[in-house]
């Protein structure tokens, strides 16, 4: 993507509001960021207040070369460098002791800091115009769906934001892979575009999974990404059967499917993002936002493959539905409708 004259002069007044801590949102290529100067503290809390966002859940410094990381990390493993090495400018955040300066309110008091040099263009510029760190959590309400667009900031913020940077669609959709390099050594803490394969095709010894050791990070807690409308995954074969209980009652239904329907159906909205994972995440927020807006009673997720190239998005999706909105083969689909609650799930 080229950088235009008039988003030049954006990024220069984008870059003035950082330095007078303010808050600017813009683009990555996994999701749109809601960026602060990291060496603000008054600046940082801004972020956490406009999100609702917890005081212990930390946020992700994004600078534009692993030049500057001497500022913001302590030290960084072999195997940390490897990684770094190897996927930076990318979407890869990696976790490591933090510098003295660090302050608690980037890290949620911990004594690790988490960090990544992005790789879109507008960030580049923004970053290296700003000559520091932007901690940069995702633009949207805590525990809301990931924008992945400008204007879904703006339909989240609308004039709390003053700058929202619009550097297009991001390419990615998802939000970085997240490894520790601390502790018994690197560790995938959240899954993303970068798989454990490539991962491990650099670090042979790195491990996945939650660790009870391991740092607080982003974007893991148990109920996270959802849209306002209860999101319930259904197996393939079932998926019709679930979506039927519920229009026969004359409900209307949101369903986020890898297959057209079978039948047109008056009380339904159906997306078929079809079977490329690459592409099927690219787009899962934009489309849960637009089944979100149907004012269907429940939003239906057909069930994805496994594989590896699937994990990050299941893990979304995943955390948009809870454990207690998941259909299983075995539930009798008929009686699960009939006690699915007010609140969004079997009462």
């Amino acid at each position: 993507m080229a950088i235009g004259r008039v988003l030049q002069e954006e990024i220069q007044e984008a870059v003035e509001a950082l330095r007078a801590g303010e808050l600017v949102a813009f683009p990555t290529e996994t999701v749109y960021g809601l960026g602060a100067n990291a060496n603000n503290p008054d600046a940082v809390r801004k972020i956490f207040r406009a999100k609702n966002r917890p005081t212990t859940h930390p946020v992700i410094v994004h600078i534009d070369h692993p030049r500057y990381l001497q500022r913001w990390v302590r030290e960084m493993s072999p195997e940390a460098k490897k990684l770094a090495d190897a996927f930076w400018p990318g979407p890869l955040t990696l976790v490591a002791k933090r510098a003295p300066a660090v302050n608690d309110v980037i890290t949620g008091g911990q004594d690790t800091v988490a960090i990544r040099v992005p790789n879109h263009p507008v960030a580049q510029q923004l970053l290296n115009a700003f000559g520091g760190g932007s901690a940069a959590p995702s633009a949207n309400r805590y525990g809301q769906l990931s924008p992945t667009r400008a204007e879904h900031v703006r339909e989240e913020f609308g004039d709390e934001i003053k700058f929202v940077l619009d550097g297009g669609d991001c390419k990615v959709g998802l939000e970085s892979t997240i490894v520790s390099c601390i502790g018994d050594g690197p560790r995938v803490l959240r899954p993303g575009s970068i798989t454990l394969s490539q991962l491990r095709a650099v670090v042979p010894t790195i491990q996945s999974g939650p660790n009870p050791n391991a740092p607080r990070v982003p974007g893991t807690t148990t109920r996270h990404y959802s849209p306002v409308t209860p999101v319930n995954v259904v197996p393939s074969r079932r998926l019709e059967q679930v979506m039927n209980e519920f229009t026969d009652n004359h409900e209307k239904v949101a369903v986020l499917a890898q297959r057209p329907p079978g039948r047109a159906n008056p009380y339904m909205t159906w997306i078929n993002a079809g079977i490329r994972p690459d592409a099927y995440a690219r787009q899962l927020y934009a489309n849960l936002r637009t089944l979100d807006k149907a004012a269907a009673k429940v939003i239906l997720v057909e069930e994805l493959p496994l594989g590896e190239k699937w994990d990050a998005v299941r893990d979304r999706v995943k955390r948009a539905a809870t454990a207690e909105n998941i259909v299983t083969y075995d539930q009798d689909i008929a009686a699960w409708v009939a006690d699915y609650g007010e609140e969004g799930g079997p009462s």
